[in-house]
């Protein structure tokens, strides 16, 4: 399993400890890129607190947005950038490195770079932040039929 340390990207140096998508790439399973990722916070833990409105604005503006779209497109839409797990539902760009209201306010380029941005599922998400493996166990899609729901008329 890979950990976090000091390395080289692109020819620039990456602070220890950072977590990147050079490094997460190189990670074949996928069980190993959710733990490369994994925060271990807490339900509840407030991110911004009364400042939550900043969140809410940078995560709709049109920078944002547009690198959104880049990392969508590089990752395939799959969940850890794993083509054996595609997002079925909604995608969510997770910073890989937790990001402050000054990194916002400072528009600190490192939240817009892609090198630290990676698609994930909402279960993969709240599993990477809550450091809870069971939210993305068993993820198999389950196939529906007819009447599966009503055990009377099978």
């Amino acid at each position: 399993m890979a950990t976090k340390k000091n390395i080289r990207v692109a020819g620039e140096h990456v602070e220890e400890g950072k977590r990147c998508y050079s490094e997460l790439i190189k990670i074949k399973s996928y069980m190993d890129r959710y733990l490369y990722l994994k925060l271990d916070g807490a339900v509840g833990r407030e991110t911004f607190g009364f400042e939550r409105y900043l969140n809410q604005t940078f995560y709709k503006s049109e920078e944002w947005k547009k690198v959104r779209r880049q990392v969508i497109i590089r990752d395939n839409g799959c969940d850890m950038a794993d083509d054996a797990h595609p997002i079925q539902n909604q995608i969510i760009i997770h910073h890989m490195n937790s990001i402050t209201e000054k990194d916002i306010l400072e528009r600190n380029p490192e939240i817009f770079d892609p090198e630290y941005l990676i698609c994930v599922s909402l279960r993969t998400h709240n599993a990477i932040h809550y450091g809870d493996e069971d939210y993305i166990r068993n993820k198999e899609i389950i196939e529906r039929r007819p009447n599966d729901t009503c055990p009377w008329k099978q």
